[in-house]
């Protein structure tokens, strides 16, 4: 297997990483548009860096991408920008013969007139439209195959295989205790999609009623998670499981909540208040003349590189999918979680917890792709797929998983 990686920020250099103590691969290039960035990626691996190559590469340019993939004779797409590129770059791959892996998919767009009661443009629903194509090439588009979405999808899948016979919610919760020292407020992951996932309208999913909208922060509720993180309030936040997990499982509802905490809240939605949120670009005067700025960019510029934060942050991140219903009869709920510590991800691979945590899954899913534990053509998430091989083989990463009865 030959893999085009497509962004070396945190996340990216965590999946090199990762991948360099693994055989499955023959070559990996790493690309991103600072080049310096993507050489710095490779060059932190030492004597374990020549089946690596770093290139610079626009991910917005799709005719770019996929000369690159034809140039280095690549397999697969792993997609480890942000929400932004994955069109391009799910293009991109499909022009290039090649599969593609992405870890957050197309973005979401709010129904025009009704943002918080109706469903306008889900996530990812820009890429199923072209499911059909994906199938007739028959190449795999494994979409939203981080963390979460990711193993928390995985979770979903073997709790309905293999612990329950009815299924009433599956409910994704996330709760982390990792502080920062020296900043109020520094984000453990990209920004930019922070925001948008936080302050888009939460999308819940019935059975008798379909695909629906909330509040930002809608329905809190207190989740007590495991390995000494203990009770966090959670939220609704928009997510890519409540899309795809009722595609391949029969659940009376799906949602997904996070912890994100009340100070977190409302920083953010002074963000929101203040018009900083926005993505349109505004006209700023300076002593060089007028520039056009995305206010969101500004926001992410001036607040620290989450890939940078680790030597200043403790505690441990858990992702995990929450999941009632019936078993031989009798009403059952257990959680099933994942959890990193961060001084573990630090001293063993120089990448925070939360970075290391979404960047394990996608290397372990190229894995079972390269064996042929996993197969399959069309637009597909990791519901789709066989979870036990995967579980199996994320605790032969030393990364082992939990379950819990509720």
């Amino acid at each position: 297997m030959r893999i085009l990686l497509v962004g070396a920020g945190g996340v990216g250099t965590a999946i090199t990483r990762i991948a360099a103590r693994r055989e499955f691969f023959d070559h990996m290039v790493v690309a991103d548009y600072d080049l310096p960035r993507a050489k710095a990626a490779v060059a932190a691996l030492g004597e374990r860096a020549a089946r690596f190559t770093p290139v610079k590469i626009d991910a917005a340019d799709s005719s770019a991408v996929t000369a690159l993939l034809t140039e280095y004779e690549c397999d697969v797409l792993l997609n480890a920008t942000d929400p932004r590129f994955v069109l391009p770059l799910f293009d991109a791959a499909l022009a290039g013969g090649a599969d593609y892996l992405d870890m957050a998919m197309s973005m979401s767009r709010p129904h025009p007139d009704r943002p918080y009661e109706e469903v306008g443009v889900k996530l990812g629903d820009d890429q199923f439209a072209r499911e059909a194509e994906w199938t007739a090439r028959g190449r795999l588009a494994l979409v939203g195959m981080g963390v979460e979405p990711g193993l928390a999808d995985v979770f979903a899948r073997y709790a309905a295989d293999e612990l329950f016979d009815e299924i009433e919610e599956i409910g994704i919760r996330d709760g982390a205790n990792l502080t920062v020292e020296g900043y109020d407020f520094a984000p453990s992951f990209n920004v930019w999609t922070t925001i948008e996932e936080c302050l888009n309208p939460p999308l819940i999913y019935e059975k008798d009623r379909g695909w629906y909208t909330t509040e930002p922060f809608s329905e809190p509720e207190v989740f007590d998670f495991p390995a000494g993180i203990g009770p966090v309030e959670c939220v609704n936040v928009e997510h890519e499981e409540v899309v795809l997990v009722p595609r391949w499982i029969p659940a009376q509802r799906v949602t997904f909540k996070y912890g994100l905490g009340d100070d977190f809240i409302d920083k953010l939605k002074t963000l929101h208040a203040l018009g900083v949120d926005r993505t349109e670009p505004v006209a700023v005067k300076t002593d060089r003349g007028t520039v056009k700025v995305s206010p969101r960019d500004l926001v992410a510029a001036v607040l620290p590189d989450p890939a940078e934060l680790g030597d200043r942050m403790h505690g441990k991140t858990c992702a995990g999918t929450w999941v009632k219903g019936r078993k031989d009869g009798r009403p059952r709920e257990v959680y099933l979680y994942h959890v990193v510590d961060n001084q573990w991800s630090m001293r063993e691979y120089g990448s925070q917890a939360v970075v290391w945590q979404t960047a394990v899954n996608p290397v372990v899913a190229l894995e079972l792709l390269a064996g042929g534990a996993w197969h399959g053509a069309g637009v597909l998430g990791p519901e789709a797929f066989e979870p036990r091989p995967f579980l199996d083989l994320l605790v032969e990463y030393g990364s082992p998983w939990g379950i819990r009865e509720q």
